[in-house]
């Protein structure tokens, strides 16, 4: 699935607390348009739970967060950065789409109709890798990570799509120069 290198798009990533859906202690937000990355953000957010299993994962805790912002607020900071793109992005979509769906029905804000492009689904497809971890597509492109830190993950999710418009943009000209050259 490769996008319109002219399109606006959103790249998200969410951490959470624990295994409800609801529970984000972290966004990281990259904007993109025309291939070109115009805004980074990070928030924290309070979950509505203290109860952390995923600290081992991305190193936040309760305390990281216990003066954050909750959702609802943290939300009518990054409602504008949503607004007038394309798609959402996120690696391993389903994810992200979930948690954005659940902690917007929790404050009862009216969630983004925005598709989303899966950068993992999209990365198998460009590229044929497997596995398609954040980390395994990452290494393969030579794009910076530092796993799990939202912002990180957000910025690679864009740098993926960045780096699929460009590969098919290079094998749609290699096809027009071979199909010139077979005409001659």
């Amino acid at each position: 699935m490769a996008t319109d290198p002219h399109a606006k798009f959103l790249a998200i990533d969410f951490e959470t607390a624990n295994q409800y859906r609801n529970s984000a202690c972290s966004i990281g937000l990259v904007r993109v348009e025309n291939n070109q990355i115009v805004h980074k953000s990070v928030h924290l957010i309070r979950p509505p739970y203290k109860s952390f299993t995923f600290t081992y994962i991305h190193g936040l805790s309760w305390e990281d967060v216990k003066t954050a912002p909750p959702f609802d607020e943290v939300w009518t900071e990054i409602k504008p950065y949503f607004e007038g793109v394309d798609f959402l992005a996120a690696h391993n979509a389903s994810f992200d789409s979930s948690v954005l769906k659940a902690c917007c029905a929790r404050y009862d804000i009216q969630a983004p109709s925005l598709p989303f492009a899966c950068t993992m689904k999209l990365a198998r497809k460009t590229w044929n890798l497997y596995p398609t971890k954040l980390s395994d597509v990452c290494r393969h492109l030579e794009i910076q990570l530092n796993h799990h830190e939202a912002l990180s993950d957000a910025n690679a999710c864009a740098q993926i799509i960045i780096a699929s418009n460009l590969y098919s943009h290079q094998k749609s000209e290699e096809s027009f120069q071979e199909a010139a050259a077979s005409s001659k």
